[in-house]
């Protein structure tokens, strides 16, 4: 495991881009979006849940959730809904939507990336890259909760070399001329392009919030949660955890909790869990081997502990989990 807390969780949460569509089109158009439920099947059918997002590259146009208020985007906006909330994407709520999308009439063995280009032109042309990325949301995801439904960041007052604008670039690029390994590519600048909208979210922050991500701003609770993370296994406690950051036990104890919503030893044991479900999955080792990889020394405890919070003991999730991922 790596220092880096966020990218710990990225990683263990199996975070996986693929960017699917790009629009370039003249009003009067619309783009329904369904569900995560509902689209994951048809897009990623492995992944536990979807994120949807859009990078507007040209024009304006609005977003318009099922649940809330409409959103007008700008060139260099993008929008990012983490819990994959149905939602619209279109040119104006209020007019007649002439359909440009319809995620679900797309064919299964479309080759990816699809692309949706307008015979027309004019002056108010818009460009619009739709992505999708799975992640796991179980054992234990503590980035999910900590991210607003909606998440909209902007590049409008940065330069054009700034990251996003250069990972919008390169998408858009890449989308276009459908290159040889096109597809991985546009996967891993859909991720990174994720990593780059939450860094702008953690520094819009205002001080006063609280949650995971707010944590890692704070000096002490950062710290706690980068040991934490980088060394699971460690015979950690409050007061060995204190004495790394610099805090009393009380104050430490206090502190994380105000912040990640739990006491420090909890959060461990949900992060030990989401450690070793990845180590379930992706290998043949035996569960004595994981729960000694994550800082069990009795197998009998650990599988308490894994059924505990998961709701099945290892043994059972993993053939749950490799049969899901065989049937797709």
């Amino acid at each position: 495991m790596g220092a880096d807390a966020l990218s710990d969780v990225l990683r263990a949460v199996r975070l996986t881009g693929a960017v699917f569509v790009t629009v370039d089109v003249l009003p009067p158009w619309s783009a329904p979006i369904p569900s995560a439920a509902t689209l994951a099947p048809i897009v990623m059918p492995t992944a536990q849940r979807l994120i949807s997002y859009h990078l507007v590259t040209a024009g304006t146009c609005w977003a318009v959730p099922q649940q809330g208020e409409a959103v007008r985007l700008k060139a260099g906006d993008v929008i990012v809904f983490p819990e994959g909330d149905p939602h619209v994407m279109c040119s104006d709520p209020k007019a007649a939507r002439g359909i440009a999308l319809d995620m679900q009439r797309i064919r299964p063995a479309e080759q990816w990336p699809y692309r949706i280009v307008s015979k027309r032109s004019g002056p108010d042309r818009l460009g619009l890259v739709c992505g999708f990325l799975g992640w796991d949301v179980g054992p234990f995801n503590p980035l999910l909760g900590a991210l607003p439904r909606i998440m909209v960041v902007s590049d409008c007052d940065e330069a054009k070399n700034s990251r996003l604008g250069q990972f919008t670039q390169l998408a858009v690029a890449e989308a276009t001329d459908k290159l040889a390994g096109g597809e991985g590519v546009l996967a891993r600048l859909s991720e990174l392009m994720f990593v780059e909208a939450v860094r702008r979210h953690l520094n819009s922050m205002p001080n006063e919030q609280t949650g995971w991500l707010a944590g890692l701003r704070d000096r002490a609770v950062g710290r706690a949660l980068t040991l934490l993370h980088g060394r699971p296994a460690d015979s950690w406690s409050v007061e060995k955890l204190a004495r790394a950051v610099g805090l009393s036990r009380s104050s430490l104890a206090e502190r994380f909790t105000h912040f990640v919503g739990r006491p420090p030893m909890q959060y461990l044991t949900a992060w030990r869990m989401q450690v070793a479900a990845g180590m379930l999955s992706d290998g043949a080792d035996s569960i004595a081997k994981v729960a000694e990889g994550v800082g069990y020394e009795s197998e009998a405890a650990f599988n308490r502990t894994f059924k505990k919070l998961v709701g099945t003991p290892p043994a059972t999730w993993r053939r749950q989990r490799g049969a899901a991922m065989h049937a797709t």
